[in-house]
C-alpha cells in the first residue's frame, strides 16, 4: 500500500517551487501563477496556527504574492481530514481531479533516447512550443525543471533530426518520478511516449529507484491507459481547491 501523505512529500520535493513556507505540516508554494503544484498549499500535516487560522495565514501569504489562493487536498493525505468542509464553507470549491499512478521503476533502454543531467536547448524548444504562445507558463515550467535536485535526468527522443518527445524525471527515496511528458502532436500514436518513458524508467533503476509515479489529469484516457500498459496503478487523486 502506497501511503499518500509520504508519496506527496516527496513529490513535493521533486517539483520544487521558487519560494517555499511552511506553517507547521502545511507546505505553501509559490512561483508565477502558473503551475497550479508550484503555487498551492499542501496540508500534509497539522497546521500551525490552528486551522481557521492558518487559513486565513495561506489567504495572506498568496494575496500578499498576488496569487489567488489554493489548495491541493490528496485523498488520505490531508490534514485535518475536515479541511475540503471549512473551506467550502469559505467559498472555495474543487475542480481539475488528478490520478497519482504508481508503479515499477522497470524500463528497458532506447538507443534513440538522450538523456541528460540537464535540459538542453533542443529540449527546452519543444517545452515552450507546447506551451501555444504562453511565454510565461513554459518559463515558469522550465525554471522549476532546472530546480530538481540531482539525481534528475531530462529525455529527449528525435525522429529525422528533430525532438518528437520529451520527459524529465527526479529520483529521490527510492522513488523516480516523472513529469514534463511531451509529444510534437505530428508524432503522436506512435509509441514514442513509451519508448521515452521505458527509457527514462530504465536510467532511473540504474540511480537507485526502486518504484515510479506520475501525475495524470483525470480525463486523460490515452494517457492513463498508456501508464496501466506499463503496470501502473492509480494509488489515489488530488483536487484543487480555489474560490471561484
Amino acid at each position: 500500500m502506497i501511503d499518500p501523505a509520504i508519496l506527496e512529500a516527496v513529490a513535493d520535493d521533486a517539483w520544487p517551487a521558487l519560494e517555499r513556507a511552511r506553517l507547521g505540516g502545511w507546505r505553501l508554494n509559490a512561483t508565477s501563477g502558473w503551475s497550479m503544484r508550484i503555487n498551492a498549499c499542501w496540508p500534509l500535516g497539522a497546521p500551525d496556527p490552528e486551522v481557521e487560522a492558518a487559513i486565513s495565514a495561506v489567504e495572506t501569504f498568496y494575496a500578499q504574492r498576488g496569487l489567488p489562493p489554493r489548495f491541493k487536498l490528496a485523498d488520505g493525505a490531508v490534514v485535518p481530514s475536515d479541511l475540503a468542509q471549512r473551506l467550502a464553507r469559505r467559498g472555495y470549491a474543487a475542480a481539475k481531479e488528478t490520478l497519482v499512478m504508481t508503479g515499477p521503476a522497470l524500463g528497458a533502454a532506447e538507443d534513440d533516447v538522450t538523456l541528460t543531467e540537464h535540459p538542453d536547448p533542443a529540449f527546452e524548444a519543444v517545452f515552450i512550443a507546447s506551451a501555444a504562445g504562453n511565454v510565461a507558463d513554459a518559463a515558469e515550467r522550465l525554471s522549476t525543471l532546472a530546480r530538481i535536485p540531482a539525481p534528475a535526468r531530462f529525455a529527449r527522443l528525435d525522429r529525422d533530426g528533430r525532438p518528437a518527445a520529451i520527459g524529465a524525471s527526479a529520483i529521490s527515496d527510492g522513488w523516480v518520478g516523472v513529469f514534463g511528458m511531451l509529444t510534437d502532436p505530428a508524432q503522436r500514436r506512435q509509441g514514442l511516449a513509451r519508448r521515452l518513458l521505458l527509457a527514462m524508467l530504465d536510467e532511473a533503476s540504474r540511480l537507485g529507484a526502486r518504484q515510479a509515479y506520475l501525475q495524470v489529469e483525470a480525463d486523460n484516457g490515452p494517457a492513463i491507459a498508456l501508464y496501466r500498459g506499463l503496470g501502473f496503478e492509480t494509488a489515489y487523486a488530488y483536487r484543487y481547491w480555489a474560490r471561484a
